[in-house]
Order: C-alpha cells, then sequence, then structure tokens
C-alpha cells in the first residue's frame, strides 16, 4: 500500500469513528435533556405539593434557604461538616448523618453548587435533579438511576 492509500485510508477510518461518536454523544444528549424535563416537572410538582417558597439555579438546582448561617461561607475548596438527611420525593429516608466531614469539591454537584449558599449555621433544603446527584448510574442499591433526590442540610463548620 502506498503512503497516499495509507493516508487516506486512515482518513476515511476517522471520519467514520467521527460521525458514529458525534451520533452516540446526540443521543446522550437527547437522554439527558429529556430526563431534565422529566426531573424539572417532578421538582416542580413536589414544591407545590409541599408549598414550597424555593429558589433555581441555573444548573437546575431548586432550593430554600431555612436559616441563612452567618456571612461566612464555604467554597469548592472548604472542607465542610454537616448534618443532613436524604430523601426521595415520596419522604423515604436513604440516609442521614449527624456529623459528616468532607472536601466540598469530592461530593455530588448540587451540594457543591448549593452548600455555599449558605454561611456557618446555616440549614438548607436542596431538591436536585438526577444529573446532579448520582445520574443515570444511580448508587449501589440504595438509589436507582435517575432519581430526583431531596436533602436537608446544616452547616456547622468549614475551613
Amino acid at each position: 500500500m502506498t503512503f497516499k492509500k495509507l493516508v487516506f485510508a486512515l482518513l476515511g477510518i476517522m471520519l467514520v469513528v467521527s460521525v458514529s461518536c458525534k451520533k452516540d454523544n446526540t443521543e446522550e444528549e437527547e437522554a439527558a435533556a429529556k430526563q431534565a424535563a422529566i426531573d424539572k416537572a417532578l421538582i416542580e410538582q413536589y414544591i407545590e405539593d409541599q408549598n414550597l417558597n424555593a429558589q433555581s439555579t441555573a444548573s437546575g438546582l431548586y432550593y430554600v434557604i431555612l436559616v441563612p448561617g452567618n456571612d461566612e461561607h464555604p467554597n469548592v475548596y472548604s472542607t465542610v461538616t454537616v448534618a443532613y438527611k436524604g430523601y426521595f420525593l415520596d419522604g423515604e429516608v436513604f440516609e442521614e448523618n449527624l456529623a459528616f466531614s468532607s472536601r466540598l469539591s469530592s461530593l455530588i454537584a448540587a451540594w457543591i453548587e448549593g452548600i455555599p449558599l449558605i454561611g456557618k449555621g446555616g440549614k438548607i433544603k436542596l431538591i436536585l435533579p438526577s444529573a446532579l446527584g448520582y445520574g443515570p448510574n444511580g448508587s449501589g442499591g440504595a438509589i436507582p438511576p435517575n432519581t430526583v433526590l431531596v436533602f436537608d442540610i446544616t452547616l456547622y463548620d468549614f475551613y
């Protein structure tokens, strides 16, 4: 095979791979958009049913600041100590912890975005679409794929 033929063969293979990757990405994006719409409808119904005065962010996170806390707020690089209760929209608790510490950057996206909205001593309710929680994979057997979750979080301290 001549060099020219080899180059054309490689370009052809790259084109086929590129087109198939774009198709996969498009399908994934469509599935994510469809799930985001489902999650949003579930969250808005939950907010209405619970008579909450929730706000939302551009990412689709809904939250209610129950106690704002002080003027000191953590950032993504902070290690936070919190108490939390995580539950499904039907109220079933899947996890609860009275004293949990972790670097904020290593937690789920909703916590990374939501916890800095309150200061030390603050309390917040996060209502999150599945993409900001455990997404299409879920979390072990405890949280099914594409599940909207609610967290009540108290920020005790951070450094």
